[in-house]
């Protein structure tokens, strides 16, 4: 199970699994491990995947370049803004609308196309598609689809992390024939489409080159096998509706568009080929209380007059329970005060964000005799005098946030 973010990038060190020290030749062998997993054409019409080509793409792009790498050590992703990629296509310091897959194919095929080809026994075609040294691809049943899951959580459930028990909808083995497809008694022999290899060839060309691009047999769906008697049951599919229960750990401090991934719970491949992945889209519900800024929270907090003018000790709330804050005497409408280690736990490190509260003075709309009278010997007492102008509370809430 991985959490992926979706506002927050991901180190690009992190994103290609080596160390901050590693040298280019270690940087370029785990982008190629990664984006032989990843490649498209290894993948067809899997998002994730592409996701993940992309991503690794994009971070191969940086390192292995001298000056990008050294600007993003000292500066982050922040550094990069703007900053070109061998003419990929637009800025790599973050994913945007300008950068695609077409543009991290070509930044593959840079990379890779050159060499490494199929009579090389061991270059990246060979990985991608089984042609050097007489490899190929064994023909097997093709792998179940993947499930998407909106997941809505709490803010204390995403403070404290929990488990979900999710009652899905997918497809299941059938029982009736165990998953095969087949009748029982039924003879198999081999796919006259492919031959029994499971697999189809198509070479295409294009200003890259020579493609070849091997998908699953249509007609066997991979197994390279024919029955000749299909199970009643599934209609030779050996596959049916069905429902399940996934356990799902979810961490704390994960934010609204995270996702984890949890293998083998997608839909049962047909034919009796292996499950997809359950993939679990996280969103947050609104709090009643709470706003959320990143990993800190804002409480607004009502007081009266003379709680903001004498001072007073109240308790708040928080998302574990209730904390004691003090109002210093004088306090005026707007203030912000910070408690410290009372907001989100941080997903990718230790400690906790803040919880901001910011108090306003309540101003009562019904008035008796004596509090009235009270109310005007006061505005008497202060001359009638306002208090000099202070910063909106928007310029407030953007400087404590680093706006």
């Amino acid at each position: 199970m991985s959490v992926a973010t979706g506002a927050n990038k991901r180190d690009y060190y992190e994103v290609l699994g080596v160390e901050r020290g590693a040298d280019a030749e270690e940087i370029k062998k785990a982008y190629r491990k990664l984006a032989v997993k990843y490649h498209p054409d290894r993948n067809p019409d899997d998002k994730t995947a592409e996701d993940k080509f992309k991503e690794a793409t994009e971070a191969y792009e940086i390192l292995k370049d001298p000056q990008k790498r050294q600007t993003y050590d000292q500066f982050g992703h922040a550094g990069l803004s703007g900053a070109g990629a061998g003419g990929a296509g637009g800025a790599y310091g973050g994913f945007h609308a300008g950068f695609d897959i077409n543009d991290a194919l070509r930044a593959f095929m840079r990379e890779f196309g050159a060499g490494g080809g199929a009579g090389g026994g061991g270059g990246i075609f060979d990985d991608l598609f089984g042609m050097g040294g007489g490899r190929g691809r064994q023909a097997g049943p093709t792998a179940g689809a993947d499930i998407k899951i909106r997941l809505k959580l709490t803010l204390e459930e995403i403070a404290s992390g929990t488990e979900k028990k999710l009652r899905v909808r997918r497809m299941v083995s059938c029982d009736e024939c165990n998953g095969s497809g087949a009748a029982k008694g039924s003879k198999k022999t081999a796919c006259v489409q492919c031959g029994g290899a499971g697999e189809v060839r198509r070479v295409t060309r294009s200003i890259f080159g020579q493609f070849v691009n091997i998908s699953s047999c249509p007609r066997c769906n991979g197994t390279g096998e024919i029955v000749d008697t299909p199970c009643k049951q599934c209609n030779g599919d050996g596959r049916a509706e069905g429902t399940s229960t996934i356990s799902v750990n979810i961490p704390a401090g994960v934010s609204e568009g995270n996702y984890l991934t949890v293998p083998g719970s997608g839909h049962a491949g047909p034919k009796g080929g292996p499950p997809g992945d359950a993939i679990v889209l996280m969103e947050e519900v609104p709090h009643e209380h709470f706003e959320r800024h990143g990993d800190d929270i804002v409480y607004q907090l009502p007081i009266s007059f003379s709680q903001a003018a004498l001072g007073d000790s109240v308790h708040v709330p928080t998302l574990n329970g209730s904390a004691k804050l003090k109002i210093p005497s004088g306090t005026q409408s707007g203030k912000l005060f910070r408690m410290r280690g009372k907001g989100i736990p941080h997903l990718r490190g230790f400690g906790h964000g803040d919880e901001l509260v910011r108090v306003h003075v309540w101003t009562p709309t019904e008035l008796s005799k004596e509090e009235r009278e009270l109310y005007e010997r006061l505005g008497n007492l202060q001359h009638g005098k306002p208090p000099k102008a202070d910063r909106s509370f928007t310029e407030r809430l953007r400087k404590t946030f680093g706006g």
